[in-house]
């Protein structure tokens, strides 16, 4: 009896150990997969990740391989494998995230947030964590859940200053809240990281003008002109603070440019309306603010219409 429990105790442990040993490959296989995905060798990856596969069929094999049919395109394979992977561990942190990312670049929203919470509460990889956060703060932007939004990306972005669509995401979320300073940050950040880019340096002198800072805001919007001269927003916000500054000759200029290349922008036809207002032209002020008030968006038109436009007639 005790010959044949110590053989038993033996199978046992070999199984164990063997077991163990595959595993071990396995991961290394997993890992030379990954390592090979950040090279851009996804067919050579997909070599690693099913021989892992034929090591054994785990969460961890599938989800690995996952991430290869991801990577090459092809998601209805990539969708197949991350349902075994997750009906096999429906907390696996790296086939959630995974399947967070296939939702984000498909824009499903609800599915974006229910998967990479599963990262964010179970990630012990700090850095996985975070990218689940911002996944899942740019899913709620878009659900417009703005005030988890904008937790969630400020924790996600928390020493990152690469993910430029996300700061973005963020810059708009404060300026939604009507916190301009806030937004402003993160647009000199933006501004300083892509200093090519006209957008950054647009928002950054709206929200400079926002918070009545008009000098700087054309000074900021100058710079913005540099990278392209005719920039119909550009020029419609630079019109708006040369207008609080008094410098209504060069803000007609700007304005007039600026609604030539777009006839319809609402803050262009507030600002021109402001400015015939001054002349005391109200019949093209109130055209202007008309328009302006049905293409909708901008601050004080319809205050502007009440003041000035009501009882006039009607043309005919």
């Amino acid at each position: 009896m005790a010959i044949h429990r110590f053989t038993s105790l033996l199978l046992v442990f070999l199984l164990q150990f063997g077991i163990s040993v595959l595993a071990q490959e396995a991961n290394v296989l997993i890992a030379e997969g990954d390592s090979l995905l950040e090279v851009n060798s996804g067919n050579k990856a997909m070599e690693k990740f099913n021989a892992a596969l034929d090591l054994g069929a785990t969460a961890d094999a599938y989800a690995a391989r996952a991430r290869g049919w991801f990577y090459l395109g092809k998601y209805d394979q990539f969708m197949a494998d991350e349902r075994k992977a997750l009906s096999m561990d429906s907390l696996h942190v790296k086939a959630n995230y995974q399947r967070a990312l296939y939702a984000a670049r498909t824009e499903d929203h609800f599915n974006t947030v229910l998967f990479s919470t599963h990262v964010v509460d179970v990630a012990t990889d700090a850095e996985l964590r975070k990218r689940a956060l911002v996944l899942r703060g740019e899913a709620e932007a878009g659900l417009s859940m703005t005030d988890k939004a904008i937790a969630d990306l400020n924790e996600g972005l928390k020493g990152n200053n690469e993910n430029f669509p996300a700061m973005k995401t963020l810059a708009r979320l404060y300026d939604k809240i009507g916190d301009p300073a806030a937004s402003l940050s993160v647009l000199e950040k933006l501004c300083e990281l892509q200093p090519d880019d006209i957008g950054n340096w647009t928002n950054r002198g709206f929200e400079l003008s926002r918070l009545e800072r008009y000098e700087e805001a054309t000074q900021v919007l100058d710079h913005a002109l540099t990278i392209d001269k005719d920039e119909p927003v550009v020029l419609s916000n630079m019109a708006y603070a040369q207008l609080m500054l008094g410098r209504d000759k060069e803000a007609f200029t700007n304005v007039n440019r600026s609604l030539r290349s777009d006839a319809t922008n609402p803050y262009a036809l507030r600002t021109r309306a402001l400015l015939y207002l001054r002349k005391g032209d109200r019949d093209k002020a109130c055209n202007d603010l008309t328009l302006s008030k049905a293409m909708g968006g901008a601050p004080e038109v319809d205050g502007l219409v009440k003041q000035h436009c009501s009882g006039m007639p009607k043309k005919r």
